[in-house]
């Protein structure tokens, strides 16, 4: 008998346990509801009866005592945050909530005094200090980290302590020049962390001054300690990110000798140098190992790209002169020569094959090489590819469209979702807008404009918005036929007959949108033809008369290059660029102009 009223009693407690965790759990869920619509009023009762059980304390607690200080109930808060305490006294983020207590109803000197005691007890061991730094940052109270992490560093008797934290912590606090002092002073303490300060000085160096500080802290300790190498690799970053590449030279050079990198990284900033236009500084970086390092694999690339360099400047120095052409043509041969028609030529053959084409007006010979250069099967796959693009564009450059369009076909075929792929669909793009299909034009297009490569993806959205532009109004696109013919002339390098027809649109279609892409595409054609006063007039006409469309920010951006490369006018070109920045701040453009005008001030030698 004695045992079944014990069975009974311990089915009725289980039962009565059960409830109450249904209750609870019950509780906990409509305590959150009213608490994240803000009725607080209404939560604090739920979590008021829920902190009576230790199980639910701590999954409640933070919504608790929001909901506290919210209705202003301090007294209860600071109880609540007590308990807490009491529960783990080795738990900064408890002491620090009843800081911020304090702090919200108004015991200012009683918080003080906290904060100070906080401080003293939690600034060792080092784990500890760690944590709780992490939990003001967390709390964005970041003149607390500053004071604590001052207060850790002393007691530790190591300057460098903290150091990343403390430099987080003046970033945070606008404090830029203890910022910068202390992420050098922890990039110096091992060599794993000079990637970390690098994304660190990413994410919190914007202004032009910030990065002018850097250099020269950086500068003042290369002076002192010339054999610390860190502050190379720092510079090295900061030339990076300012794109001042002839800068870059001379760090890149120390650290490739330091490291006996065989001039691998020489590489790839000269390349880099090269995407970004600046042909000077990256001939700079080719030809320092081709004569440094003459025995090696990199050699090879380093002469390939040199030559590809002072190819890309001889192209983008208007007008562009053919002896030049016919000389670099001479280098390329002179390769060919040595090396035999292999891989390491086969950039070569067709950089070569490209120049007699477009330049010199010798096609069929260019399609011999090229032709030769693929049967002869001497490639990669991704070579092979980009030669019969190639052919593709001295195909159209002979009118041979059909010829063009198979050939850009295969490689979409061969290269579907790669770089080269995406190229070849929009070769066959442009090719469908040049001869007025537009529809089909805008079917390649749309598939293009979420390709992977930026520079494809932005090409195809432009030419995508042309067209639905111009064929808004007038669905056959009567104007834009017109025009599209003439951009396959100056594809063609049929400049003079491409302006022609240019001046006559322009009279016959005065009213049409494409007023300014007929302007613009003179200027452009007047600047490759050395005619830059021409090209600044058509330029000038796009900014003050359609300076607020598509167009207004690329014309005034070319005008201050044409003062600035062609007509070595530094006055005027600083005073475009300056005013550039100021009338188009979110241009793309604006990085490069700001850079141009600051180098034009004086600001730092380049």
């Amino acid at each position: 008998m004695k045992k079944y009223i014990l069975f009974i009693f311990l089915v009725v407690l289980s039962i009565q346990i059960v409830q109450a965790q249904f209750t609870n759990e019950e509780s906990l869920s409509i305590a959150k509801e009213y608490f994240d619509k803000g009725e607080y009023e209404k939560a604090k009762e739920y979590f008021e009866k829920l902190s009576k059980d230790t199980k639910y304390l701590t999954i409640v607690y933070e919504n608790y005592l929001v909901t506290l200080l919210k209705l202003k109930d301090y007294k209860t808060a600071e109880s609540l945050c007590k308990k807490m305490i009491k529960s783990d006294q080795k738990n900064a983020a408890y002491r620090m909530d009843y800081v911020l207590m304090l702090q919200e109803s108004t015991q200012i000197e009683k918080s003080d005094k906290e904060l100070n005691k906080i401080i003293d007890e939690f600034k060792k061991p080092e784990n500890l200090a760690v944590e709780t730094y992490n939990y003001m940052a967390f709390l964005g109270k970041h003149d607390w980290a500053e004071k604590f992490l001052l207060a850790a560093r002393k007691s530790s008797k190591e300057k460098n302590t903290f150091a990343l934290e403390l430099a987080d912590t003046y970033a945070q606090l606008q404090k830029p020049d203890l910022m910068l002092a202390e992420y050098v002073q922890y990039a110096t303490q091992n060599q794993n962390n000079i990637e970390t300060v690098k994304h660190h000085l990413q994410d919190n160096l914007s202004k032009p001054e910030s990065f002018e500080k850097l250099e020269m802290i950086l500068l003042t300790q290369l002076e002192k300690n010339p054999e610390e190498s860190t502050f190379n690799e720092l510079l090295l970053w900061l030339y990076i990110q300012q794109k001042r590449f002839t800068r870059a030279f001379t760090q890149a050079k120390s650290l490739d000798k330091k490291y006996r990198l065989e001039g691998l990284e020489m590489i790839n900033f000269g390349q880099l140098a090269m995407k970004n236009q600046d042909y000077e500084a990256s001939s700079q970086f080719f030809e320092y190992v081709i004569k440094a390092y003459p025995n090696t694999e990199n050699y090879y690339s380093a002469r390939n790209l040199y030559l590809k360099s002072r190819e890309e400047y001889i192209k983008n120095t208007y007008p562009v002169k053919l002896d030049d052409i016919k000389n670099l043509i001479g280098e390329y041969e002179k390769m060919i020569t040595e090396w035999g028609k292999n891989g390491r030529t086969f950039d070569a053959l067709r950089s070569m094959a490209l120049l007699k084409a477009f330049y010199l007006d010798q096609k069929r010979p260019a399609l011999e090489i090229l032709n030769e250069a693929v049967n002869l099967n001497i490639g990669t796959i991704d070579q092979q590819s980009q030669a019969k693009i190639d052919l593709g564009d001295i195909y159209l450059l002979l009118g041979e469209d059909w010829e063009s369009t198979l050939l850009y076909s295969q490689v979409e075929k061969m290269k579907k979702e790669h770089q080269l792929g995406h190229e070849a669909k929009l070769k066959n793009a442009k090719l469908s807008y040049y001869k007025g299909e537009f529809t089909l034009a805008v079917e390649h297009l749309n598939i293009l404009k979420e390709a992977t490569t930026r520079e494809i993806a932005n090409d195809a959205l432009d030419l995508s918005l042309l067209i639905q532009d111009n064929t808004a109004e007038d669905s056959l696109g009567t104007a834009l036929k017109e025009y599209s013919k003439i951009e396959l002339l100056i594809f063609q390098k049929q400049e003079e007959q491409a302006l022609k027809q240019l001046n006559e649109l322009a009279k016959k279609f005065d009213k049409e949108p494409l007023t300014d892409e007929i302007l613009f595409q003179k200027g452009m054609l007047y600047r490759k033809m050395g005619k830059f006063n021409e090209a600044l007039a058509d330029l000038e006409n796009i900014f003050k008369n359609h300076g607020e469309d598509i167009l207004g920010d690329d014309a005034y951006f070319y005008m201050g290059k044409i003062y600035e490369e062609d007509l070595k006018n530094k006055e005027k070109a600083k005073e475009i660029y300056q005013e550039f920045l100021t009338k188009y701040p979110g241009s793309i453009f604006n990085a490069e102009a700001r850079k141009r005008f600051r180098i034009l001030r004086g600001d730092f030698v380049n």
